[in-house]
């Protein structure tokens, strides 16, 4: 039986890699930090569980142990984080990397979380250009990450996922839509109206290509979307179809105005990515789509939002900057158009 160490095994992505994995029959072990106990599905399935921080050399050392087949990394942000894996590249056999679609740049260099919004291709693959690497933040780091890993001598397949949803997340996006449907609001303003694409992955999806590049080791770059990249209008309204509820949508031509029309997936133009090369190189088939991934999920979103206040279960989330929730400023917009 072969072995697995899953760093970030008990997140978001990690508990769907590491059911996967079992389920594949390998011998599966995750280190996390601990901050809540391990998932019972993850110990009935016999999942060994290795506590501490990754950033502890002793800890990562006993996590590999006298060497795994397979090594995932789904908390990795820079080349700091791949070095320290790669000091025991020796008793690695080979590795999964969890980069993120941000990387791309488009023509005039202009990539996620930079000083403007890219401008890529519609189904963008794996071969466009990227950020330049360094420090300078979330893309730039997860391109030193991506070109660690390919420099190795181990096979390494890099996965960029875009707008990951799943249960155990810190910014789930679908709150925005959820907590409007448990606040009883039916009217939902969406800037760009409505037809903003940024391309979401099921951790289903993520898992599936994790379990397809175990058994087939490579050194490759694989985008990591669902099947589809349903519009900001769409998604809100499957999370409204759901819960049973109605929604009337009111298209916001052009950017936000102030916090109105605000919302996780509104970019002013489409960012969507291409899986051909996954389909190619793995024989991938999505293990699940947008619309059918949400029934549990939803029902993750609200349980965590309920056993605590939801700015502390949804960090990242909180954390945003803006207030997605702003109803009065949503009211006055739309009773000035009635």
């Amino acid at each position: 039986m072969s072995t697995a160490l899953i760093i970030g095994g008990n997140g978001q992505i990690g508990v769907p890699a590491a059911l996967a994995l079992a389920a594949d029959g390998w011998r599966v072990r995750v280190l996390h930090r601990g901050s809540r106990p391990l998932e019972p599905e993850l110990a009935e399935r016999g999942v060994h569980e290795i506590r501490g921080d990754r950033d502890d050399g002793t800890v990562l050392a006993t996590a590999v142990g006298d060497g795994v087949d397979l090594l995932v990394d789904c908390v990795a942000f820079n080349a700091g984080h791949a070095d320290q894996v790669l000091r025991h590249r020796a008793d690695l056999g080979s590795a999964v990397v969890i980069s993120s679609a941000a990387v791309y740049a488009d023509s005039e260099g202009r990539y996620l979380g930079g000083p403007e919004f890219p401008h890529l291709d519609v189904g963008q693959g794996e071969d466009g250009p990227t950020a330049p690497p360094g420090p300078g933040g979330y893309a730039p780091g997860k391109v030193e990450l991506e070109q660690a890993w390919l420099a190795a001598d181990i096979p390494a397949t890099v996965l960029r996922p875009g707008a990951i949803h799943g249960r155990f997340a810190q910014n789930p996006r679908e709150w925005f839509a959820l907590k409007r449907v448990l606040d009883g609001r039916t009217d939902v303003v969406l800037a760009h109206e409505g037809r903003s694409r940024f391309h979401p992955s099921a951790t289903e999806n993520v898992a599936e290509l994790i379990r397809l590049a175990a058994a087939r080791p490579g050194r490759r770059v694989l985008n990591a979307v669902d099947p589809q990249a349903p519009t900001t209008a769409e998604i809100v309204a499957a999370v409204y179809a759901a819960r049973g509820r109605d929604v009337t949508l009111h298209p916001m031509p052009g950017e936000p105005e102030g916090n109105v029309g605000l919302s996780p997936w509104g970019v002013p133009v489409p960012f969507v990515l291409d899986m051909s090369r996954a389909a190619a190189d793995l024989g991938y088939r999505p293990a699940i789509d947008y619309v059918a991934s949400l029934g549990p999920y939803l029902d993750w979103i609200e349980r965590a939002a309920t056993e605590r206040d939801w700015r502390e279960a949804f960090g990242d989330f909180a954390a945003g900057g803006a207030d997605l929730f702003d109803y009065a400023a949503e009211d006055a917009w739309l009773a000035a158009r009635r």
